[in-house]
């Protein structure tokens, strides 16, 4: 369906996104996603913001996985 970049920190996802079909990368790959997803946890401490990638970025800070892969889904077919 999607490669999806995920965080780290977000490992215990990634099962649950590739038995929904999805390819699952990590965030160094973010510039050929269709969706990136993460945890919401780090904060930029200097203020400053660059732009990586076009693709739907998912917070996932209180969802669970079953949510976070809605999310994805719903990210992906608004892109088609």
């Amino acid at each position: 369906m999607a490669k999806v970049a995920l965080e780290d920190s977000l490992n215990s996802v990634a099962d649950a996104l590739q038995r929904d079909g999805h390819e699952v990368v990590s965030m160094n790959n973010v510039a050929d996603c269709d969706c990136c997803v993460i945890s919401g946890q780090d904060k930029n401490v200097m203020g400053m913001s660059g732009i990586e990638t076009k693709a739907s970025v998912i917070n996932a800070q209180g969802l669970s996985s079953d949510e976070i892969v809605n999310q994805v889904n719903r990210a992906v077919n608004n892109k088609r």
